[in-house]
């Protein structure tokens, strides 16, 4: 595999190149100009990337279950898919990588803030409607039907 160049991949310049040319070299056992290092980064980020997105649609369902809970009158379908959505997310990213499991709570522990402060912000309520620390226990967050009174 070259770049339009007709040369060798290279990280910085071509970055999908460079992926399938490493991915052949490490797949017929030739390390002759591997980088091992960058290798061991991009694997290490694709972790990272689980986790980043983990934290996200974790943030998106307590933001939208504080909503759901604090402005009953405001409730409606797309909060409820909105709900529905995270959820299937965060399941599918369990099943892929059921290693970040027992990591939720804190996980949940460490963007419930930005959920709350997006909550008062969506909202308009004050600060002392919504708990400072998260509310929802992970069987709360998780439970596929599940919606706070």
């Amino acid at each position: 595999m070259t770049t339009a160049t007709n040369g060798p991949a290279e990280y910085d310049g071509d970055f999908y190149a460079w992926t399938l040319q490493t991915a052949q070299r490490l797949r017929s056992g030739c390390l002759d100009g591997v980088d091992l290092a960058q290798v061991a980064e991009e694997i290490e980020d694709m972790g990272k990337s689980d986790r980043r997105a983990l934290e996200s649609h974790l943030k998106v369902l307590m933001l939208h279950l504080l909503k759901w809970r604090h402005q009953p009158s405001h409730r409606g379908i797309s909060w409820r898919l909105s709900i529905a959505n995270a959820r299937d997310e965060i399941a599918a990213i369990l099943r892929d990588s059921p290693s970040l499991r027992p990591r939720l709570a804190e996980l949940a522990a460490s963007r419930y803030a930005g959920a709350r402060r997006q909550a008062m912000l969506e909202t308009g309520l004050a600060p002392s409607v919504f708990p400072d620390t998260c509310p929802f226990s992970i069987e709360q967050l998780l439970q596929e039907d599940g919606l706070p009174d």
